[in-house]
């Protein structure tokens, strides 16, 4: 093969990547919130503020739960009559109950925190990843 061979080749393939990508980055979730906003209805009535967007599902908070968690494992997981806490690194998701389904709350872990402390409290762990320790030699000893 001659060099200009190669180079449209190389060009080709650089254009299929770019479009893959591209399609991976607009339609695909790698979030937990993008795979709420990829699931379930948008009901920006329920949205608390500007802080929570809520979505909603005719699913019972348990079904909707398990489906985000085996898509997204979280850091820490609360669970009482009051619905289900999920907390990731950067976003929260709280699903409550709602008539016949569920509504399922959306924002950042850090807002999510002082709204729902009062049902967390200490059963959600503070910082990233599923421990509060720091790293380190010695540290937390």
């Amino acid at each position: 093969m001659t060099y200009r061979r190669w180079f449209v080749f190389g060009a080709a393939f650089a254009v299929i990547g770019a479009l893959v990508a591209s399609f991976a980055i607009f339609y695909g979730s790698f979030s937990p919130r993008g795979f709420v906003e990829d699931r379930y209805s948008r009901t920006s009535r329920l949205d608390i503020g500007s802080q929570a967007k809520a979505y909603t599902s005719p699913k019972a908070p348990s079904v909707v739960s398990k489906e985000i968690t085996d898509a997204w494992q979280p850091a820490d997981q609360y669970v009482d009559a009051s619905g289900v806490y999920l907390r990731y690194d950067d976003d929260a998701v709280v699903i409550k109950p709602n008539n016949t389904g569920s509504v399922i709350l959306v924002e950042d872990a850090s807002s999510a925190y002082h709204r729902y402390h009062a049902y967390v409290g200490s059963g959600w762990g503070w910082g990233r990843g599923t421990t509060v320790r720091g790293g380190g030699p010695g540290s937390g000893k």
